[in-house]
């Protein structure tokens, strides 16, 4: 720069800048004129310093050669202003820059890129621009550096974006690098529970099974105040409502303690109790078996079933399920009279969601109205769901309990008691007994009068039944009750200590659901985590579970303001190992008939094993192949064993089955018989049901023609579903001759006679269904004396046949005697053979050799002793010596000349 400084009588000799660090410097032009110039040291850089201010001072050359009395001018500043230039590109602040949003929105702004110039003047400094470099990408950016998406973000579609955005200042440098930025698409936020499977398989026998371990509440950063939970566990369609035991009702009110006085009305059909046969069923034993009656069918319950007196406290019990129905009353049990009158002297009805008890009193000497019909208005009547229902009966007061809870009848109604009569009475189920040929309009209404026919049912039943009892007696125990709708399988949660008081539980009274309430999300979570399943039945029904978990949560305003989807899903029981129930003994003997004939009896089953096996696959690695198949005992209980005979049946004149009662009551069992058989019923173990089985015995009190009897033996557990195989037994009668008197046997040994008569031979695995053939009768004996008078003269002639003959059997009939321990008496018996019929069935007629002479003698004396021997031998015997019996047979007649 330029300056001027003249003085009047003086050249202008220099400049001096006056500052510090002033990187110019002043330097003279023209000393005359005083004209001067400014410049730089060095290179000026704006970013460093923008402006410069100092002062500069001229001075004059002087007077004379030495300059002396210089002179100075005055101060001038000078400022100085430094131009830029666009030598920077602009950087971004970040390396990189991230953001998250949620699907389905459109924003504003998601995040905000920064770059900076590092040029010091306005122009070149100013980020003017950014520009998003990837091309096709849903969003935008301005000259701001916002970024936004241009469309609603699809999580399905993109989980997240990569952008490379730039910058350009106001001189249009770009930025030196690009930077990058991420975008991550979350889906939208849906308060639900998270980490819940919707299949859950239980395996019987583990215990308890977690349902949600790792189960928490996404809440969307809702602030939440208070959460409720219902978690439910639908068994409807297993059973009668859940997994119970599949024993019969009668057995299972003994296991809940009720056995006195019980009569069931509802029997499995069997041998014993088949008039529920022909009603429709489950048809199947993995759950209790139910009984449907549909509008058209009803049952006669025999005469002597139930023995209950009205006068004395009853209770009565069923399982029902029943939807609305019509106007009409539909019966679930009736006692009516069988003819004429038509009289209900007490019945158990369904009558538009009602359940209405009628109990009518016998005739006593006052004639006063009495309670007659009890009401309940019940909503379980008519959910088509299944409920227990229990009556305690003790005249005039009546109790109902459904499902474990007491209900009053609302209404009660009373009536004049019944008029005396001698008709008997009609005991039904699923309808009402009527006879048309008379009417009492004192007791019926018209309704209840059908036209048609001398004998209807009427009131039918629609719906299902299971388990009707009738007992003796009040069932007062609460727990007795629990016991018999108490399901074996349900909801259960062990809460941890840390957050049993934060958290609040209640279940229902079958367990199959429960609810839950708190205010703090991560206690709350933890219950939830601790709910289970268990099923503690050793062998449970197989199938499906359904579960649903209902959620309803708050905020600071005590209002609802997220909505929680219900969650579901089910839990899947695996089928169970099958038990393979194995009966095995003794299944073929002989006994003599004088054992048939005792007090005693022969023991049916004396060595009897009762043994049950499961299969189990284990992974075993065995060149290559890693499943094996191995079996394991188990124990477990039986509830019925059956005795069936096999043939005629039992003639109660001369045979029975008999069992000893005090060892069948001590182990809390019962036993019914007939003319088929004998049934023992009862849940107990293996080993009890063992011991009572080897006690039965089988007696016959008339031997004469009996040989042989066959019994079948069959064993179940759960009323059926599990079943043993068929264990037949088949007993021989070993019958023995009576000793007898004979003048012509003193040469036979006194000591065999004993041996006989007490002989108890086991010939198990042998036939002997076949000794009647060897029976001795006196009208055999005459005959043969005809025919051996008739054939006297052959005797003589073909003696050495029948030598030959006695000598061969008496060597074969020792060698048989011997094996069976057994002889015969023959001390009043002569056996006279045939010697024609010898000559024709003797295969070794055609031998004849010189010791028949020797043997003549010996033979003779032989022939009396062994032939006994030999017809014993025959009935001991197995296949090969029956098919010689009857040629045996043919050589040997009776010689009863001497009777």
């Amino acid at each position: 720069r330029k300056t001027s400084f003249i003085p009047k009588s003086r050249e202008i000799c220099g400049f001096r800048i006056h500052g510090q660090n002033v990187p110019f410097e002043a330097v003279v032009l023209d000393k005359s004129t005083g004209e001067g110039v400014i410049r730089a040291k060095d290179k000026l850089d704006c970013e460093l310093q923008k402006e410069h201010t100092f002062t500069i001072q001229a001075y004059d050359c002087g007077e004379g050669p030495d300059g002396g009395n210089m002179k100075k001018s005055h101060k001038a500043t000078v400022h100085i202003q430094v131009n830029d230039m666009n030598e920077y590109s602009p950087v971004f602040k970040e390396k990189s820059y991230k953001a998250t949003v949620i699907e389905g929105k459109k924003y504003d702004s998601i995040l905000k890129v920064e770059a900076v110039d590092a040029d010091c003047s306005f122009q070149f400094s100013q980020i003017c621009s950014y520009e998003i470099v990837t091309p096709d990408v849903p969003f935008t950016v301005d000259k701001d550096g916002n970024i936004k998406n241009t469309e609603k973000l699809n999580y399905s579609k993109e989980h997240m974006y990569k952008l490379t955005v730039t910058a350009y200042d106001c001189g249009k440098n770009r930025a030196s690098e690009d930077v990058l930025v991420k975008i991550n698409i979350k889906p939208t936020c849906k308060p639900s529970w998270q980490g819940f499977n919707k299949r859950i398989e239980y395996e019987p026998g583990t215990g308890s099974l977690a349902l949600f371990p790792s189960m928490h509440l996404e809440t969307c950063e809702e602030p939440i105040t208070s959460i409720q939970a219902s978690i439910m566990l639908e068994t409807n369609h297993i059973g009668k409502g859940c997994d119970r035991d599949t024993y019969s009702e009668k057995s299972l009110h003994k296991l809940c303690g009720a056995s006195t006085g019980t009569v069931e009305l509802l029997p499995a059909p069997s041998n014993s109790a088949n008039w529920t046969v022909g009603l429709p069923t489950d048809n199947g034993h993995d759950s209790d078996q139910v009984f449907e009656f549909n509008g058209t069918q009803a049952i006669k319950v025999p005469e002597g079933v139930v023995s209950t007196t009205l006068k004395e406290p009853f209770t009565i019990s069923v399982w029902m399920r029943h939807g609305p129905g019509s106007r009409e009353k539909e019966t679930i049990l009736c006692n009516s009279d069988k003819t004429e009158m038509n009289r209900h002297h007490y019945s158990l009805y369904v009558h538009n969601c009602r359940l209405v008890l009628l109990l009518r009193q016998e005739p006593t000497e006052s004639e006063n109205y009495k309670p007659a019909e009890f009401h309940w208005k019940l909503d379980q009547v008519c959910d088509k769901e299944w409920h227990h229902y229990v009556l305690n009966i003790e005249f005039p007061a009546v109790t109902l309990f459904v499902d474990g809870a007491t209900f009053e009848p609302f209404l009660v109604t009373e009536d004049y008691p019944l008029h005396a009569s001698k008709i008997e009475t009609q005991l039904t189920i699923g309808a009402c007994w009527q006879d048309l040929s008379g009417h009492d309009n004192d007791t019926e209404t018209l309704s209840e009068t059908l036209t048609g026919g001398s004998a209807l049912m009427t009131q039918y039943f629609r719906g299902n039944l299971a388990g009707l009892m009738i007992r003796s007696g009040k069932l007062e125990n609460k727990k007795v009750i629990d016991c018999l709708y108490t399901c074996k399988e349900g909801l259960d949660v062990q809460l941890p200590e840390e957050v049993a008081s934060a958290v609040k539980v209640e279940f229902n009274p079958n367990q199959s659901s429960l609810t839950l309430e708190g205010d703090d999300i991560e206690s709350f979570e933890k219950v939830m985590q601790h709910i289970s399943y268990l099923n503690s039945r050793q062998f449970p029904t197989p199938g499906i579970r359904h579960l649903r978990v209902t959620t309803t949560v708050k905020c600071f305003n005590e209002e609802t303001c997220i909505s929680v989807p219900d969650s579901e899903g089910y839990v899947m029981v695996l089928q169970p190992e099958e038990p393979k129930i194995s009966l095995s003994g003794i299944d073929h003997f002989a006994r003599g008939a004088a054992e048939f004939e005792s007090t005693e009896g022969v023991t049916l089953f004396p060595e009897l094993r009762i043994v049950s096996t499961i299969t189990r696959e284990v992974e075993v690695e065995v060149e290559a192949e890693t499943e094996t198949v191995v079996s394991e005992e188990i124990m477990h209980n039986l509830d019925t064993c059956e005795v069936t005979v096999v043939g005629d049946e039992l003639n109660g004149d001369h045979e029975s089955l008999e069992v000893d009662l005090a060892q069948i009551q001590q182990r809390a069992l019962e036993m019914s018989s007939s003319n088929v058989g004998m049934v023992i019923t009862g849940v107990n173990t293996m080993a009890n049901y063992e011991q009572v089985l080897h006690l039965i015995r089988y007696r016959n009190w008339h031997t004469e023609a009996l040989f042989d009897r066959k019994f079948k033996l069959v064993c179940s557990e759960l009323n059926g579903r599990y079943i043993s195989n068929e264990f037949k037994v088949e007993v021989n009668v070993i019958h023995t001759a009576n000793p007898m008197d004979h003048a012509n046997n003193a040469m036979v040994q006194p000591q065999f006679i004993n041996q006989v008569q007490h002989a108890s031979v086991d010939l198990s695995g042998h036939n002997l269904a076949n000794m009647h053939q060897s029976s001795v009768v006196p009208s055999a004996a005459t005959i043969v004396i005809v025919v051996c008078v008739s054939f006297l003269v052959f005797m003589i002639i073909l003696g050495v046949f029948r030598i030959r003959a006695a000598h061969q059997g008496t060597l074969r009939d020792q060698e048989n005697g011997k094996e069976n321990e057994m002889d015969w008496d023959d001390s009043a018996l002569t056996i006279t053979v045939n010697p024609m019929e010898t000559y024709e069935d003797q295969h070794s007629s055609e031998e004849e050799g010189d010791e028949e002479e020797e043997e003549s003698e010996d033979g003779e004396e032989e022939d009396d002793i062994t032939s006994a021997e030999s017809d014993s031998s025959e009935d001991e015997g197995g296949e090969q010596e029956d098919q010689q019996g009857s040629s045996r047979q043919q050589q040997l007649e009776w010689d009863d000349s001497t009777y």
